[in-house]
């Protein structure tokens, strides 16, 4: 497929892992220099969220571990924490064991970052996965600032009841309404005895509602609900297993130890529509919490609302990129596998942006994949491969890789201009 010199085996791709993984640190630092160098990276705020990979293994090892699945499988996982600049372009990422939980890989990440990368004061932006006391005293000892996530329905009775109260908001367009206010929290900090301590910040409470959002809630939950009426009729069909999502919407629920069975004989289960009113109360409304409480609401929220990068940057690994499976056994070279998917990821979004977001990173390595050419005669090539995508590199990028026919001095030129 590749038309430089490719005459190594697959089994020299997978030794040369176990090298490629100890040049880690410098490959990434490297991008980031070149990152800022040729196209001014913004880093003034970074976003970070976690997401995991399944291995399809017997049995769990040091890095591979039964965890809380993204996808909710069984299988052994490996957690990623990846972090993005302001234009969804990944800086940096890390591996952690698959029992980790997602906040407790936010530290490492930062102090890696701190030590090595030089950026100065950034507002890290979240989900309420890595809301914790521990992680916000880091970045404020940091001198950073955050934009959090914060769960309405997790939160106290006084944040319920202000959520709730229509006073205070402000009418935008379509019945989206926001308010906020300044609101100092205490806060559990671990100390050097690993005892929590209660510690007082203060920040800044952003509280919206989205009428989309309310819609899009009721749809997300229609499934679990038509489950567990489906379930209180006949339990019968159902496990521990199979009732998966909608249990909570159930009570008297009761599964047998060994079989995982519903069990009737003593009651029956009946659904919870207390547990539903209450779930659909705060529907549509959302929390966010901020070290920034000189921004305006809007810009909070527009800081906010760029996390769908990094959650666009996932779907891209998984799916574009088919990260996974992956087909390594040892750890070095599955940490060299996620490695090289980081770069690709880099790239891909780059390329994404040189193209002016005009086409999918799917639809981009498609069309690439195709742009490939067979010998004709003496130096002779011919390319069968050209289209929109193709016409477009020319255009934004000024590298014509839509040519029927090339020379072989013209295709070493072309490969020359890419890598500089």
């Amino acid at each position: 497929m590749y038309f430089e010199k490719m005459d190594f085996s697959l089994a020299d791709v997978y030794r040369s892992l176990s090298k490629v993984i100890t040049l880690k640190d410098d490959i990434v630092l490297h991008l980031h220099k070149q990152m800022r160098s040729l196209f001014g990276r913004d880093d003034g705020v970074v976003y970070y969220d976690v997401t995991n990979y399944y291995f399809e293994i017997d049995e769990p090892d040091e890095l591979r571990k039964k965890g809380v699945s993204k996808e909710h499988r069984p299988d052994p996982i490996v957690q990623m924490g990846l972090l993005t600049d302001a234009e969804g372009i990944p800086i940096t990422y890390g591996l952690f064991p698959g029992n980790t939980n997602d906040c407790e890989t936010y530290v490492p990440i930062f102090k890696d970052v701190r030590k090595r990368f030089g950026l100065g004061r950034i507002i890290i932006v979240g989900d309420k996965g890595i809301n914790t006391g521990d992680n916000i005293a880091y970045c404020l000892l940091s001198g950073n600032g955050y934009v959090f996530s914060k769960s309405v329905r997790g939160a106290t009775g006084e944040l319920k009841s202000y959520v709730l109260n229509d006073e205070g908001y402000r009418l935008k367009e379509s019945g989206f309404k926001i308010k906020s206010r300044q609101a100092p929290r205490h806060i559990y900090v671990t100390n050097d005895e690993d005892k929590k301590k209660k510690t007082r910040v203060d920040e800044k409470q952003v509280v919206f509602y989205s009428p989309d959002y309310d819609k899009k809630a009721k749809a997300d939950r229609a499934a679990a609900i038509a489950k567990a009426r489906d379930l209180v009729n006949d339990p019968s069909k159902y496990t521990k297993a199979t009732s998966y999502g909608a249990a909570k919407y159930v009570k008297n629920l009761v599964y047998d130890d060994e079989t995982g069975e519903v069990l009737t004989s003593k009651q029956r289960p009946s659904f919870d529509e207390e547990k539903l009113v209450e779930e659909e109360k705060y529907d549509g409304y959302y929390v966010i919490i901020t070290s920034e409480w000189r921004e305006s609401d809007e810009k909070i929220l527009d800081i906010y609302r760029g996390l769908w990068q990094i959650e666009e940057a996932f779907r891209v690994c998984k799916g574009d990129l088919e990260v996974r499976p992956v087909y390594m056994s040892r750890q070095d070279r599955i940490e060299a596998h996620f490695l090289i998917c980081f770069v690709a990821l880099v790239i891909a979004r780059l390329l994404a942006q040189f193209l002016r977001n005009k086409f999918s990173v799917g639809r981009i390595a498609e069309s690439l994949a195709r742009s490939s050419g067979s010998h004709m005669e003496q130096n002779w090539y011919i390319f069968n491969h050209a289209d929109e995508v193709t016409r477009a590199v020319l255009e934004n990028m000024g590298i014509d890789i839509g040519k029927k026919y090339m020379t072989l001095g013209e295709i070493r030129q072309l490969i020359g201009d890419t890598k500089k």
